[in-house]
This record gives structure tokens, sequence and C-alpha cells, in this order.
């Protein structure tokens, strides 16, 4: 074996080696991905089933059912579509309707968002960022204007 043809077997060895670097780290993220969905984008696009999610937008008013073993009932707006959310656990302090919130799970084929993370603003003028592009491009949010 010449020395260009050592050469070239090891840059094809250490290429080989990163790609299946590369594709595993990206298999192990893959679990972990969860793209931002506004209402409007949930209604216009189906989801396939198990996706991983962030859902985010104004809880609708009246919309709160507190059931048993702390599993909360509401929907989540952009006052254009709503989708309906369940969620076993405390909410944050802060959670209440009309306020702006990001909600992490998957949809199930019944059509009910199931959160495993909610997470609500943190002061009376902060809404999520996502939330409020995604409101702005609706023409709701006003925000700071």
């Amino acid at each position: 074996m010449t020395r260009k043809q050592r050469r070239m077997t090891m840059i094809a060895a250490a290429g080989g080696v990163l790609t299946v670097a590369a594709g595993l780290i990206l298999y192990a993220l893959n679990d972990q991905i969860a793209f931002f969905q506004s209402p409007s984008d949930i209604a216009a696009n189906a989801l396939p089933d198990g996706q991983r999610i962030r859902l985010g937008g104004l809880v609708q008013d009246g919309s709160v059912v507190r059931g048993q073993d702390a599993q909360v009932s509401f929907a989540v707006t952009d006052t254009v579509e709503s989708v309906n959310v369940v969620y076993v656990g405390l909410l944050p302090d802060l959670f209440r309707e009309g306020q702006g919130i990001v909600a992490e799970g998957v949809m199930k084929p019944d059509g009910i968002f199931h959160a495993d993370t909610v997470l609500a603003k943190h002061d009376e003028n902060y809404m999520p960022k996502e939330v409020a592009e995604a409101l702005k491009g609706k023409g709701v949010w006003k925000g700071e204007e």
C-alpha cells in the first residue's frame, strides 16, 4: 500500500466514524426535539401519532375543568382555532384563563393534546416568544406596541 493509499484509507475511516457518530446523536435527539405549533397549525396540518410538540396559545376563557387525581382539562386557543388539552399534575401558580401558556406533550388520535409539561408566563407583561409570534401572525396579539 502506498503512502497516498494509506492516507486515503485513514481519511475514509475517519469520515465513516464521524458519520456514525452524527447518526447516533441525531437518533438520540429525535425523541427530545419538540417543535412549536399553534392551534391553527395543528388544525391545518395533521400530526403523526406520538409526535412530541410544544403547543402555545391562550387558555380559553371558561374552559378550565379540574377533575380527580389532579387532572385538569382546558382549551388552548389562538382565537382562530382551539385545541383541548389534558394535563395531570400541578399547574404553575400563574396559570389562569386568558393567559399565554406553552404546553409540551403529544396529540393523541382522539384529538386531545396530552401535556406532560405546562409553562405559564412569569409576570403580567410577559408572553412566550413563540406564542406572541403566532398571535401576531393572526393579528390578535397587540403586546408591547
